[in-house]
């Protein structure tokens, strides 16, 4: 039997009778449930739903027409359809009973298959379809909510949007009109410092949103090569430096002597990196500590990067790769950004058939993110005989 099966309930007081029901009513499709007394059936109808009961009119104790009585005065039992089956002659005042008692027809014996099978199917099609209707609305609940919560996912977006624009475009256009004032003078450098900062964020942001957009339209093609690991974990780190020295954070970098050698998208890879990085830095508070090691373990090629920041609640751990999720904070560290950079990377480094993973992380006690990428050798390379420690799973202590 299958559990998605139309079940049907036949109750007679001889066996014989609810033998030959089945046999005849039986196919693909149907869970026959019998019952030899009114008592046995109620049982089984505080368990199961029923697309049609079969009832015989006259039983020893409970009879037909008083089990149609309490089945309708029963929230599960209610709109089960009742087809009474009785060998008395075709009574007015019995059916009369037998209708007000819930009954939907009458069958009399001896039963003619043929009629039966016919009555019987038109209330199994009935129950299906109603099955169908069911999981229809119910699919068509989680597709409107699915929407509601894209449609909200959105206008949260244009908001941070809006936000995170509106800063940088300020201070150029404060920059522009400070420049009209200060033009040739030192202070002119210091501005256009300042703007070059706004230019570049501003920037940043669009370049983070166009890649998203590729990535979906699948319009991103990856230029592989053959890269040295502990090169591009180095030039991410000559990208992310000045962001590490404003916030003062001591740095420790393990990576092995011996050259791990991949086949990437170097600059997709950096951009993978740099943006750890970045993270590491802007979610730990100032004088922090910020550990990279690159090394290579099980076939794949291995960069983590943990920090001793403000980590994050076990909570939100499933949603920190979803696009514009952004973690809840509390104290001095501001949120920023569009939430899209982690789920950015995901998306590149699963391009280059690796993975990212949130190794460990809890409030207070920062948090490890691993990159992982498969490594495939060349004819002229092999695996590295010497690999570099990991950061393990306790990582750093603030």
């Amino acid at each position: 039997m299958n559990s998605g099966d139309t079940k049907f309930l036949l109750v007679d007081d001889r066996t014989e009778n609810l033998v030959a029901l089945e046999a005849l009513l039986r196919r693909e499709g149907l869970e026959c449930h019998s019952a030899s007394d009114g008592e046995t059936a109620l049982e089984l109808m505080l368990e199961n739903e029923y697309a049609l009961a079969l009832l015989d009119v006259h039983m020893p104790g409970m009879t037909g027409f008083e089990l149609a009585e309490i089945m309708r005065g029963n929230e599960r039992s209610r709109q089960t359809p009742i087809i009474f089956v009785t060998a008395d002659s075709n009574d007015a005042d019995r059916r009369f009973r037998g209708y007000e008692a819930g009954a939907v027809d009458f069958i009399q014996k001896p039963i003619e298959p043929a009629i039966l099978k016919s009555k019987a199917n038109v209330f199994f099609e009935l129950s299906e379809q109603r099955l169908e209707i069911a999981a229809q609305r119910d699919e068509l609940a989680a597709l409107t909510k699915s929407l509601k919560d894209a449609d909200n996912q959105k206008n949260q977006f244009l908001a941070v949007l809006a936000h995170e624009l509106r800063n940088p475009i300020m201070a150029l256009i404060s920059g522009l009109r400070l420049l009209e004032r200060h033009e040739g003078t030192d202070m002119a450098i210091k501005i256009r410092t300042a703007m070059n900062r706004s230019l570049s964020y501003i920037t940043r942001l669009v370049e983070d949103l166009l890649d998203i957009a590729r990535i979906e339209q699948g319009k991103i093609s990856l230029q592989k090569e053959e890269v040295i690991l502990q090169d591009v974990v180095r030039f991410a780190l000559e990208m992310a430096q000045p962001a590490l020295d404003t916030a003062e954070h001591h740095l420790t970098l393990n990576m092995p002597e011996d050259e791990i050698k991949i086949f990437a998208d170097q600059a997709r890879l950096a951009q993978i990196i740099v943006n750890l990085i970045v993270n590491a830095i802007k979610y730990t508070p100032n004088g922090g500590q910020i550990k990279i090691a690159a090394f290579f373990e099980d076939n794949n090629a291995v960069v983590q990067v943990c920090d001793s920041g403000i980590g994050i609640d076990v909570a939100q751990h499933e949603n920190v790769f979803e696009i514009f999720s952004q973690v809840a904070l509390s104290g001095p560290i501001k949120q920023d950004g569009l939430g899209i950079g982690l789920a950015l990377i995901r998306h590149l480094a699963e391009l280059h058939g690796g993975k990212i993973i949130l190794v460990r992380s809890a409030p207070g006690e920062g948090s490890i993110f691993e990159v992982r990428l498969p490594f495939h050798c060349s004819a002229s390379s092999a695996p590295p005989s010497i690999t570099a420690e990991g950061i393990g799973e306790r990582g750093l202590q603030a």
